[in-house]
Formats: C-alpha cells, sequence, structure tokens
C-alpha cells in the first residue's frame, strides 16, 4: 500500500469505531465505485443506512496533504455528492484547510475534519499525563498473648496453677472467637486484626483489645475467661508512581472544523 490508501484505510477504521460509539452497526467500506446520475465516481470511504424508511449515504474524501486543502478540492467533491444525490460528504485531511474551503463547504453541508495521529501541540489546553502515586499500608502480626482471667480460673480450676498448666488455643484467625458467657459470639481475631487498621502506629506496637465478660475455647479446659488480647505487629509502607501519558495510548485526532471540536480516538 502506498501512503494514500493507508491513510484511506486509517480514515475508514476510525469512523468504523465512531459509528460503532454511536451504536450503529453499519459497515464502513473502503474505495468504492458509486454510481451517479452522470458518471461513476471512486470513493474513498462510504457507508450507507435505512433508517426510518429513509435511505442515508455518507462519502468521505481522503486528503492526506501536506498542505491545506484548497476551495477546488471542495468544489470538485461538492460536484461528486451532488451527483450521486442524497449523500453527506466529508473531507478529511491531516493538514486543514484554506480559509476560502471552509467558507464554501460550510455554505454547502459538506463537513471538514483534520483526522490524523495525535502531535504533541494537540495535546496544549488537554489533560496529557496523569500522575498516580499509591501509597500502599501493610500491618503484619508478630506476637499475639491472651491474658487470662486468674481470678475466674483459680476459683474454677483451684487445682491447677495457671502459671504452669499448659492452656492452648488453635485455629484460623476468623474461627478463634471470643464468646460471652452464654456463648454468644463477641469477635474473631480476624476482626480484632482488621480493627488494628485504623488504629495502628506507623511504628508498629502492642494493642490490648479488653473484655469484661469475654470467653475462649481451649483444646483442654472449654470456654475459659479472658481479660484480653495482646496483639503486637508490625508495618511497613511502598509507594508507587505511575505517569499515565494519553498520547501513547491515543490512536487519533478528530477535529470538526465547523464545530469546533476536538475528539481523541483511545487504542
Amino acid at each position: 500500500m502506498n501512503r494514500n490508501t493507508d491513510y484511506e484505510t486509517f480514515a475508514r477504521d476510525i469512523y468504523q469505531e465512531l459509528l460503532a460509539q454511536d451504536g450503529l452497526t453499519v459497515e464502513v467500506l473502503h474505495n468504492q465505485v458509486i454510481q451517479g446520475k452522470a458518471a461513476k465516481h471512486q470513493i474513498d470511504v462510504f457507508w450507507e443506512f435505512d433508517f426510518a424508511g429513509v435511505n442515508h449515504k455518507v462519502a468521505i474524501e481522503c486528503k492526506n496533504y501536506s498542505n491545506n486543502v484548497s476551495i477546488g478540492k471542495v468544489r470538485d467533491f461538492k460536484s461528486v455528492i451532488e451527483d450521486i444525490g442524497n449523500t453527506n460528504g466529508i473531507i478529511v485531511t491531516t493538514k486543514g484547510f484554506q480559509s476560502g474551503a471552509i467558507e464554501f463547504a460550510e455554505h454547502y453541508g459538506i463537513q471538514l475534519i483534520i483526522l490524523r495521529e495525535p502531535l504533541e501541540s494537540d495535546w496544549e489546553g488537554e489533560i496529557r499525563y496523569l500522575d498516580t502515586t499509591i501509597e500502599v499500608h501493610d500491618l503484619s502480626i508478630t506476637n499475639t498473648f491472651v491474658k487470662l482471667d486468674l481470678v475466674w480460673f483459680k476459683e474454677n480450676f483451684p487445682d491447677i496453677d495457671p502459671k504452669s498448666v499448659d492452656i492452648s488455643f488453635t485455629g484460623l484467625n476468623n474461627e478463634m472467637y471470643i464468646v460471652d458467657e452464654l456463648g454468644n459470639k463477641l469477635t474473631n481475631f480476624l476482626e480484632l486484626e482488621n480493627n488494628l487498621r485504623e488504629v495502628f502506629d506507623s511504628e508498629g506496637c502492642t494493642h490490648f483489645f479488653p473484655f469484661s465478660n469475654g470467653y475462649m475455647n481451649t483444646n483442654d479446659y472449654g470456654a475459659i475467661k479472658i481479660e484480653r488480647v495482646e496483639l503486637t505487629y508490625e508495618t511497613s509502607k511502598t509507594r508507587s508512581k505511575h505517569v499515565f501519558d494519553r498520547q501513547l495510548f491515543t490512536k487519533a485526532l478528530v477535529h470538526d472544523i465547523r464545530a469546533g471540536k476536538i475528539k481523541f480516538i483511545k487504542k
């Protein structure tokens, strides 16, 4: 393919996407020969569809120029779409249009579009770079201690010295519950750890969770009363910065001359 053919297929692909964004499933065609009233015409990009019993046709003339399109080119295209009849005309180019061409096209309802890949200058007044900083705070438990209610323990196990007996608690943090004297669940270790994320010190410390009527199930002694749970933890902090350049993810600029609107088409 040559550069002009490449530009024509580029225009076809962009308009296919624009129509899809508007909810139309029309196929946009490249390099079509259309029969007019007096002659056949080669059209760079073309599509048509019926809506509410009315036929709509669109013809696009592609001008991959390094200079502004002249009024003569617009006149020539006007003759083509008038011969085809009932056709909306669009001229797309990479550079721009002469002032006379703009006035002529506006008078006859021909749409003029600058269509190309975006340049550095196109981002003036637009948000191009998006800087994102993400700071993640992480917390890890380094030690867990359950303080027994020794008065209660001595009253209920008078023959056992709680300082020398081996009392163990086993389970996953979301399964190890603190309950009341009736066995109703108050909280579990996972919930306690999650609560730390609201109070933790950046340097790390020990946090105390007191219970006036809390019990825990042990492996050997059943439910025993506790005074508190102590969680010692460490924290870490990581920060990452990302710069998102919209130009790297933009494949086309569509500048409607008459409306003065610019649209960036994502890749």
